[in-house]
């Protein structure tokens, strides 16, 4: 049994682009139809990573984060000024 599931046209054409290149890699021909199950299947597999791609963002940081991050935090004894910062970061 098969099913139309609408796809806005910018998905449709990523679709199409996976599944030629799918095609020039390794010689095997694919049907959108067996594309979208494997995709589907993955997604399955890592479904809480597709589920906290729909999250709201995480900034700000919840109480808990913040609380995490201060645990984290050490003192090096070293004093540090915008200079250092600047030549740690970029040379």
């Amino acid at each position: 049994m098969t099913t139309a599931v609408k796809v806005h046209d910018d998905a449709k054409s990523r679709l199409e682009e996976l599944q030629a290149e799918i095609r020039l890699q390794t010689g095997s021909t694919v049907t959108q139809q067996e594309l979208l199950s494997r995709l589907i299947d993955d997604a399955y597999e890592s479904r809480e990573d597709v589920i906290d791609s729909f999250r709201e963002s995480s900034v700000p940081l919840s109480p808990a984060e913040k609380e995490a991050m201060r645990r984290g935090r050490f003192h090096s004894g070293v004093e540090t000024d915008e200079s250092d910062i600047d030549d740690v970061l970029y040379g």
